[in-house]
Parts: structure tokens; sequence; C-alpha cells
């Protein structure tokens, strides 16, 4: 008898119709709404263009704020945030689409923020290995703003579809996002 290999989990990601910086988020059985980049899904991402990227992309490790709660449940890498945590967004630098810790003089994002967002954010392997000037940077999956409003390009979800969705993936999970 022949033993069925696990398909990896995939998160699935498409725009609404109506509305293209929102989306349905499906895992399996769970279907949740997400927030989009305010530009949408783009097959070709540019830096700065606030589209949220299609493709197919390795969902690689967790951050989470300690002060926030209990880290979410998960068979992937878990990391705890702490304040000088960034991530380079300046295509000119060396470190472009990466951590970095701050203060940094070069352009980046800050990953303690004083709004929810990065309170559980996962890194997707996006313009990571190598990173390509220019080819956005910082796409990630993460906490949604209350009322749904556009990401600067990254997939956003409520944080108890966050932490469901978490829970039920492996450590070889995917997010495909589908123009």
């Amino acid at each position: 008898m022949a033993i069925a290999k696990k398909t990896k989990d995939t998160l699935e990601v498409r725009a609404l119709a109506r509305d293209r910086t929102k989306g349905i988020l499906r895992l399996g059985e769970i279907t949740v709404p997400c927030a989009l980049g305010r530009s949408g899904i783009k097959m070709r991402k540019r830096e700065g263009d606030g589209a949220t990227p299609a493709g197919r992309f390795a969902l690689l490790h967790v951050y989470y704020r300690p002060d926030k709660g209990l880290p979410p449940r998960t068979l992937l890498p878990l990391e705890p945030l702490s304040v000088d945590a960034g991530w380079c967004d300046d295509p000119g630098h060396p470190l472009y689409n990466r951590p970095v810790t701050l203060p940094f003089a070069a352009s980046h994002e800050k990953m303690w923020r004083d709004d929810r967002l990065y309170d559980v954010a996962v890194v997707l392997d996006c313009n990571l290995s190598p990173a390509v000037k220019g080819k956005g940077s910082a796409i990630f999956f993460h906490i949604a703003r209350e009322d749904y409003r556009p990401t600067e390009g990254c997939v956003a979800v409520a944080p108890e579809h966050m932490r469901l969705i978490l829970s039920r993936i492996g450590a070889d999970a995917e997010m495909v996002i589908r123009a």
C-alpha cells in the first residue's frame, strides 16, 4: 500500500472584483477577508508602488511583539521583536530587503510599531535570495487595520485569523497570490 505524501499548506490570496485593495485568503476550509496593497496585485512589483506582488512565496519565519501576549502557536520559526528592530527598504543600500538594527541611517521600516500591524508579522520569501534592487522590500503577511485599509504591498488579516492560520500550517507553508 502506497503512503500518501502530505502536500504543502497553501494560503491562496485573490483580490475582490469590486475592490482590488481587499481580498480573500483561503487555507483549506478556512476563508477569511484580507487587506492588500493600495495598488492591488501586480505581476511586476516595484519598490514604493504600493502593489502586492503576484507569485508563490514561502512563509519563512514569524516576528511577534512579546509585550502583546503569548507568541502565536506555529511550526514556523518564531522571533520576538525588539524596540530596535527595522527592515531596510532603501534599494541603494547593501542591506536592502534585510532586517536591520535601529537607529539605521538608510530608509527603513520600523518593526516595533505604535499600531497593531506588526504585532505578528510573517516574512514572505519575496525578493530575498538574492534581493534585486528596486523589486520590492518588506513584503509581509501581517495584522490588518480594523477597517482593512490597504497596505503598502503586504497581505494582512485580523489578529484572530492570523493566529488561527499560523496554528494550522506546517513549516513548509507557502502563500500563492494570484493576479
